[in-house]
């Protein structure tokens, strides 16, 4: 069999934003650090949850929204280092979120915004207009797995040449109207949240923007071999209790990158602290045989950033990979999933290769994508 040949994906450049700090730097302090941006924030609710919130106020007076100007900004330090080009045709932009301007429904955004800024298409409009992007940029909302989704379109289109570059970006905002939703399913923890842990008892949702700049012209560290999605149609809210669409997503993932469980060397995992979806992710790893390989969720730091949560993760895993860092998944203790996983406890140096990033969200809807590098630091 003659395996297909692809150009190669180099990730190039990447910014993030969220309650730990601004910029990739001082994300890996804080991780280093085992640092966590996670506080307890009073809602309209009987009792106060976890979250983590982005403390730079926003320009009230900008023709833009809150999650407006944080993609914008970090679109354009994304780009600072490359020789990418929004004005060209050969470049292609995507923007992953869930609610997008939510807070304009909400009423908590400024009142001169009127109501259809919260159409999704007006926020892509918006961003591609004040970025001079040559384009309609393309808007990616698929639950929790909208940002590594937005990767796997992103690759589809760079190897098939229709694009030279892509840059993909993430975000989401906390606001009342999505807590009243977490809230409702009972999902929401008054602590900061505990992936995999046996006293997990659910997420903190958090605030963050990230960018992350794919180029098959620009080579860089860290490639982007091979992604996959998969839809079990479980539940509206509720994962597999097998892991099956995650397990096909995976499965999916390596075929697609050409690689074997054997190769994977570390899994940066969804990992959001509820009972059902961390049980989930176990069935699913053990499915694949990757119980063993080092493994955490980064969300115990900064929180579930639901859109930018696959954005923002991988662009971690990408600098684990070039720094050989295994780095501990926040709050955890002890083992709270009937199969056992190598969660990593404390931060080491440790040579590694590949990464796996899963996702899973509501609607049944799993993903999975796979760096391997190609030049550690």
């Amino acid at each position: 069999m003659v395996m297909p040949t692809h150009p190669p994906i180099y990730c190039i450049a990447d910014h993030m934003h969220t309650s730990i700090g601004m910029g990739t730097a001082a994300h890996i302090r804080a991780l280093e650090d085992g640092q966590t941006g996670l506080q307890l924030y009073k809602t309209a609710f009987a009792k106060p949850v976890c979250c983590g919130l982005i403390q730079a106020p926003a320009d009230a007076n900008s023709s833009h929204t809150t999650l407006e100007q944080r993609m914008i900004h970090s679109i354009i330090q994304a780009l600072q280092t490359t020789a990418v080009q929004l004005q060209d045709p050969q470049t292609l932009l995507l923007i992953a979120t869930t609610k997008g301007n939510i807070d304009v429904l909400e009423g908590t955004a400024p009142a001169h915004f009127p109501s259809r800024r919260a159409e999704l298409g007006a926020l892509a409009s918006a961003i591609g207009q004040a970025l001079h992007y040559w384009g309609t940029p393309i808007v990616v909302c698929n639950a929790c797995t909208s940002g590594v989704l937005a990767l796997d379109i992103a690759k589809r289109y760079l190897r098939v040449g229709a694009y030279r570059h892509a840059v993909v970006v993430g975000g989401d905002l906390v606001t009342e109207f999505t807590l009243a939703g977490f809230q409702c399913l009972k999902a929401l923890s008054g602590a900061p949240c505990r992936p995999f842990d046996r006293a997990r008892d659910g997420i903190s949702l958090g605030e963050g923007v990230g960018t992350l700049v794919l180029s098959v012209v620009e080579d860089g560290p860290v490639q982007l071999l091979g992604s996959a999605s998969a839809n079990d149609a479980n539940h509206i809210s509720g994962p597999s209790r097998t892991g099956e669409g995650l397990y096909l997503a995976i499965q999916k993932t390596l075929a697609d990158a050409h690689k074997t469980a054997q190769d994977i060397d570390y899994v940066c995992a969804h990992g959001t602290a509820t009972i059902y979806n961390d049980e989930m992710e176990a069935q699913a790893l053990k499915r694949v045989q990757l119980t063993a390989v080092p493994t955490h969720s980064l969300k115990g730091y900064w929180g579930h950033t639901l859109g930018a949560a696959g954005i923002l993760e991988c662009i971690i895993a990408i600098q684990a990979l070039q720094r050989g860092a295994l780095y501990p998944s926040w709050g955890f203790e002890n083992s709270g999933t009937t199969i056992p996983l190598a969660i990593i406890q404390e931060y080491r140096q440790h040579p590694l290769t590949t990464c796996l990033k899963t996702a899973a969200g509501f609607g049944g809807s799993n993903a999975a994508i796979l760096f391997q590098t190609t030049a550690p630091l």
